[in-house]
């Protein structure tokens, strides 16, 4: 449970830092307390979790495919 906590919170800073490199480095605090305002296609201030959570489940897919073939 703690490894797959560990994954999902490593998802979310990738996805974090990737997408809003600029305001993490530059004014992270603002851009945190914007979060409420935050209109991601329509998602609001949930678009992070949302969108660690469609990533997450990709990465989980594929390890279960992975898994399935290579079970002996």
């Amino acid at each position: 449970m703690k490894k797959e906590l560990g994954v999902m919170v490593g998802i979310f800073l990738f996805l974090a830092i990737g997408m809003h490199f600029k305001e993490w480095t530059s004014h992270p605090l603002e851009h945190l307390l914007a979060l409420p305002h935050a209109g991601a296609y329509g998602i609001g201030m949930v678009h992070p979790l949302v969108f660690t959570l469609i990533v997450y489940g990709v990465f989980a897919l594929g390890r279960g495919v992975v898994r399935l073939f290579t079970k002996k």
